[in-house]
């Protein structure tokens, strides 16, 4: 399928899927026209890509894990999916703990009449 069926099975836009493309996410194969040509396994592929930036992830995290994103929603328990959902977790920890941080010194804050 070309782009423009991609973007419209999945919703994503071509420039994102070129964007994607670019990060190493999803491939494609040059038409001799020199027009993009996807697998219909790219939906399934754009789809997984999209749950994990959903998620948070980063495309370089999700370039390595995609292997594991095989097959359906979610991730195939594999060593390169434990460790990474293991660290994105306690980098979501630490971001609330500095938000709970932030969130308490804005509640000490006394205001003055001017």
């Amino acid at each position: 399928m070309r782009i423009g069926e991609l973007s419209q099975r999945t919703g994503v836009s071509a420039r994102l899927l070129r964007y994607y493309e670019q990060q190493g996410l999803l491939g494609s194969e040059r038409d001799g026209n020199g027009y993009r040509r996807y697998s219909m396994t790219a939906v399934e592929r754009v789809h997984r890509i999209r749950e994990l930036l959903d998620a948070g992830m980063t495309t370089e995290v999700i370039r390595t894990l995609l292997p594991c994103a095989q097959g359906g929603p979610g991730l195939l328990s594999c060593s390169r999916s434990v460790q990474v959902l293991d660290d994105q977790l306690a980098r979501v920890e630490e971001q609330m703990a500095e938000l709970e941080r932030k969130k308490e010194a804005l509640a000490r804050l006394e205001l003055r009449p001017a």
